[in-house]
């Protein structure tokens, strides 16, 4: 079994929404196969506590506005640090960046396949570019900042 058209579709607002919002490592797992309390996963990761809640703010907004669907749980939004939010068919993890490296959620879930988000989504969105033309003119590294 693989998620739902209706579980993708959750998935793919609220990556949007987590990039839109400047989400660091943007990524989806179907864990349809695996577990039996939900389909699929994201997760977003941001620096500070306060970008996380309002990445957490923004998916739950954009999932109301756009599917008509609140989550069934909301759990982490005052302290900012870990943010989760429970649709049913979709688990929404939004983690500060120490908890995100710290719980490495993506490795516990490398087996399950990766739900693929739309183009102007990707695993580094929201990433700043740093440039380092200085050092060597054709290199432009990603960082987190």
């Amino acid at each position: 079994m693989s998620a739902t058209d209706h579980a993708l579709a959750l998935v793919r607002t609220a990556a949007i929404a987590a990039s839109d919002k400047l989400a660091d490592r943007i990524m989806a797992f179907d864990v349809s196969d695996t577990l039996a309390i939900t389909e699929s996963f994201v997760l977003a990761s941001a620096s500070n506590d306060r970008q996380v809640r309002a990445i957490a703010e923004e998916i739950e907004d954009q999932i109301r506005e756009q599917h008509g669907e609140k989550p069934l749980r909301r759990e982490g939004h005052r302290q900012g640090r870990w943010i989760l939010l429970d649709f049913a068919d979709v688990v929404i993890h939004v983690q500060h960046t120490e908890e995100r490296a710290f719980y490495s959620l993506e490795r516990l879930w490398r087996d399950c396949p990766a739900i693929e988000l739309p183009a102007e989504v990707g695993p580094h969105a929201g990433e700043h570019v740093v440039d380092d033309s200085e050092d060597d003119p054709d290199a432009l590294a990603p960082a987190i900042v």
